[in-house]
């Protein structure tokens, strides 16, 4: 960015010529380069570009799974003014990526319902503890798999309870929903919809709801858009986490479940649908307006 003003400077017609052994002394660089550069001059834009580019890839080191948008929010953050298409583009030419999988699903075989659909595909709430949804998913480790069931509030995209075990009985959907149930102070008449996975039709998780005056919701067979919501999360954790590189332990795996989701997911992931704002910043500021409004 200097070169520029020392080859006005070195002009001809300038007001005050300075020469270029002269300037490259006090500005502290070598002639050489500077007649490199006068060779194949670097216009402003690229100028630019390179170093927003090194911005960028500064950023991907500190959050490596996140994509254009994920980079497009936090540089804005910082005070530039970049638009998403123009994230992509930089992100494109320097190949900063995101890494790009598959959730691996426990697909079992659906039983009988034991409550009635009360979503109908309509995920949307007006406040906390409306509905919460609730799925299950497996990652395999040294030792066998393991098994994370979560819950996630739909109004502000938290997951306010989980439960990771070696094995996928009821009770580690029985679990999850305690910790949502605490964790949330308590709330009644939160509708909890699942799929028709035996853990969410078993006895105990039926008793639970019942317990805490909750109310029971199953979606419908074979319908994607009853996981959809489900599937944002698992998703990002299966690239976030799961996917990263092979898990010795289960232990190891778990502990990276939690740091990621207590640590990354709830307070440093910015989400479209929450205005670009984490979910706890989200709860936070709508809780502020709902006092102030009292």
């Amino acid at each position: 960015m200097i070169f520029p003003l020392v080859r006005e400077m070195a002009a001809a017609g300038a007001p005050i010529r300075v020469p270029v052994a002269v300037a490259s002394r006090v500005l502290g660089f070598t002639e050489q380069a500077y007649y490199k550069w006068l060779k194949n001059p670097v216009s402003a834009r690229e100028i630019e570009e390179a170093h927003l580019i090194g911005v960028l890839r500064e950023l991907h080191e500190d959050d490596p799974e996140g994509g254009y948008r994920v980079l497009a929010d936090d540089i804005t953050d910082l005070g530039y003014v970049l638009s998403e298409r123009r994230v992509w583009r930089l992100c494109h030419v320097a190949g900063i990526r995101s890494t790009i999988t598959t959730r691996k699903r426990c697909y079992q075989k659906a039983g009988p319902p034991v409550h009635d659909d009360l979503v109908n595909r309509d995920f949307t709430a007006d406040g906390p503890n409306q509905l919460w949804l609730t799925d299950i998913t497996e990652h395999w480790t040294g030792e066998g798999k393991l098994y994370l069931c979560a819950i996630k509030d739909v109004w502000s995209n938290k997951i306010v309870g989980y439960s990771i075990d070696s094995r996928m009985k009821a009770r580690l959907a029985v679990n999850a929903l305690e910790m949502a149930v605490t964790h949330q102070g308590f709330p009644e008449g939160v509708v909890v919809h699942s799929d028709r996975g035996s853990q969410f039709r078993s006895r105990k998780f039926v008793k639970a709801l019942k317990r805490h005056k909750l109310r029971g919701s199953m979606g419908r067979v074979g319908a994607a858009g009853d996981n959809a919501a489900m599937e944002s999360f698992f998703s990002l954790l299966q690239k976030n986490v799961l996917d990263r590189h092979p898990w010795p332990t289960r232990l190891e795996l778990r502990l990276a479940i939690v740091h990621w989701t207590e640590g990354i997911y709830h307070r440093k992931r910015r989400q479209r649908r929450l205005g670009k704002l984490t979910p706890i910043e989200f709860e936070t500021i709508m809780k502020d307006v709902a006092t102030l409004a009292a």
